[in-house]
């Protein structure tokens, strides 16, 4: 199969990106960070997530984020949302696209939310349909699809099972996400061979971690195998509270840097993008975790993208 001339990037570093971040970051800066995003040229940019503050605290501006943006038209501001109230709030606060999440780990489904992997899917099957009636589109998200921090491998069939329930309640992208980031190439593409077998190739999406600095090469694999839709945190940013280990989603400069020297069209400004993860970089303290974005700013290369 030949590679995609263009790919959507799903920018997920302001809810996925800071979730776990130990510093408070206060809502103006969340704010001016997604404004940068979208104006860097991301058509997706997910925001804030309705879940409980005692579970995830950082979330907890959850409402005053969404309604604070000043929205760009044509992009998309999700949010994430596990149960019904949190799609109570998601719609008093405007929300038009939500993302529901499930597992392909029965610990891990219980670790995070508290239920298994039937009664998880039976909550959002609610939640799908009464986001849908309400006019909202809604996403998928499955972690743990390469391995899980519990119970280690995780058996393709099982994602493919639950990719199908999810496109069967009405979720238009599914996001196979590889939570710890212990994928490779090679088990990327069985598991996308295998999901593929049940969903539509055009309704699956990438969503790898840098743990083993294999989040590259997975989304090559992918690419190869047909996928146009990927996930990406800017400056690397990123984990996950319920999986021990986990670092980094792949970074977005990185990912971008990548499909452009293949050719492949995003509609993302290298330079725009750089500077929003500077922006949140400075705010933490700390250097961006994204590689191409520090060779550029050390003059590393020659003319990277136009820069």
């Amino acid at each position: 199969m030949g590679l995609p001339e263009y790919v959507k990037i799903v920018e997920v570093g302001p809810r996925d990106g800071l979730q776990s971040e130990s510093v408070n970051v206060p809502t103006p800066v969340k704010i001016e960070l997604i404004e940068r995003l979208a104006q860097a040229g991301l058509s997706v940019v997910e925001s804030a997530a309705f879940v409980s503050p005692k579970w995830v605290p950082q979330m907890a501006d959850h409402s005053a984020v969404m309604m604070g943006i000043h929205k760009v038209p044509g992009v998309s501001y999700s949010a994430l949302v596990p149960n019904m109230q949190g799609l109570t709030a998601a719609f008093a606060a405007g929300v038009s696209e939500i993302a529901v999440f499930s597992s392909a780990s029965e610990t891990f489904s219980r670790k995070n939310t508290n239920c298994s992997i039937e009664q998880g899917l039976a909550r959002l099957d609610e939640v799908c349909a009464t986001a849908q009636a309400g006019g909202a589109r809604v996403r998928g998200y499955i972690s743990c699809v390469l391995g899980c921090p519990y119970e280690g491998t995780v058996e393709p069939s099982r994602v493919a099972d639950i990719a199908a329930e999810l496109i069967r309640m009405g979720c238009y992208e599914i996001s196979l996400g590889d939570t710890i980031g212990t994928g490779t190439p090679g088990k990327t593409r069985s598991l996308i061979e295998s999901v593929a077998g049940r969903v539509p190739m055009k309704s699956l999406a990438g969503h790898f971690h840098d743990t083993y600095g294999q989040s590259l090469a997975n989304a090559y694999a992918a690419l190869e195998c047909g996928v146009s839709v990927f996930d990406s945190s800017v400056s690397g940013l990123g984990g996950c509270p319920y999986a021990p280990g986990a670092s980094g989603n792949v970074a977005s400069e990185d990912l971008l840097y990548m499909l452009y020297g293949m050719g492949i069209e995003t509609g993302v400004d290298m330079g725009r993008l750089i500077s929003a993860g500077n922006f949140i970089c400075n705010f933490l303290g700390r250097p961006s975790g994204s590689r191409a974005a520090r060779a550029i700013a050390a003059k590393r290369t020659l003319t990277p993208i136009g820069l």
